[in-house]
């Protein structure tokens, strides 16, 4: 029987072009992943016509052999379905073996964390930084201000320089967030992010009453004049590291992501709750968290060893 394996993916990247406007990168990445593919199955005596799920699985199996990171394996998968539903469409196959086809799962990497050392030295710089007098007082504080609400809080950078201006007018220790999905949680204030917060709306209001012509009243407690009103989280991440730098910390290090995975690890390491964390970072589910449980199992590793007895002998005999 002649294989018209080779004409069919011609069609398929034909109907990709003229009806789905694919890119030519698009089609020759496509051309390239299904080409490998044909290859695969041809040594296996496969035509991809007739391949079935196990075959398939077989390819995946290959290309992880082969080294192939899991984002590549999803890449040719994702060729494949294309070509298959392409194949159920036009009548030429009867089923779509895909279908039953798990994505290879991409490995998780572990959150930049920085150390309580390094976060305190952070803090302290901006700290020092804010109770020196002349020049722009007004955005050292603020700087200080920012640092120290998103250590004790662990907040998206984009809730933090867009909190209201009424936060300064609140009493008490907690702080109303609004989080993804239009969805408000409830975070607790440390007393040092409750007075830097303080110190910097007291500056604010000094420095705007100073002014010939007082800017408009502006609802964001960190305004500034760009689209949104408010302090761009690209100008607070470069702000950070210019700080980091000052601080003797390692500028790749940083980042306001980087400090709300800080806040999450320091949690947990010191005996917080999975659950508790995920509800202060505003989490849906608690397999986001999750990602955290490398700093849970070395804690659990340390308790295993300080104090069962079998490890305490062990120490004893060594």
């Amino acid at each position: 029987m002649i294989d018209l394996s080779a004409a069919h993916m011609e069609s398929f990247l034909e109907m990709m072009s003229a009806e789905r406007g694919a890119a030519n990168n698009t089609l020759l990445s496509y051309e390239h992943d299904l080409e490998d593919a044909y290859s695969f199955l041809k040594q296996r005596g496969v035509k991809p016509t007739a391949a079935t799920s196990d075959d398939l699985r077989a390819y995946l199996s290959h290309l992880a052999q082969q080294g192939f990171k899991a984002s590549s394996q999803a890449r040719r998968l994702s060729a494949l379905r294309q070509f298959y539903k392409f194949l159920y469409a036009e009548g030429l196959r009867t089923d779509d073996p895909t279908g039953v086809l798990d994505a290879p799962k991409k490995a998780r990497s572990l959150p930049k964390v920085l150390s309580i050392d390094d976060v305190s030295k952070l803090i302290g710089q901006a700290e020092q930084e804010a109770a020196r007098s002349g020049g722009d007082t007004v955005a050292r504080l603020r700087m200080h201000a920012l640092i120290e609400l998103l250590y004790a809080t662990g907040m998206r950078v984009s809730e933090l320089v867009s909190l209201p201006a009424s936060v300064l007018a609140q009493n008490g220790r907690f702080l109303v967030v609004r989080g993804k999905g239009n969805k408000e949680r409830m975070v607790p204030l440390s007393h040092s992010a409750i007075r830097a917060m303080q110190a910097y709306g007291t500056a604010m209001a000094k420095h705007d009453a100073e002014q010939k012509t007082p800017p408009p009243e502006s609802p964001w407690l960190f305004p500034s004049a760009g689209k949104a009103g408010y302090l761009p989280r690209q100008v607070f991440a470069r702000d950070l590291k210019d700080l980091a730098a000052r601080a003797g910390i390692r500028v790749a290090a940083i980042s306001p992501h980087v400090l709300r995975h800080a806040f999450a690890s320091h949690l947990l390491a010191n005996g917080a709750d999975l659950r508790a964390v995920q509800e202060l970072l505003g989490h849906s589910d608690i397999s986001t968290t999750q990602i955290y449980t490398h700093v849970l199992e070395e804690r659990l590793h340390q308790l295993v060893q300080n104090h069962h007895p079998l490890a305490k002998q062990a120490k004893k005999q060594d």
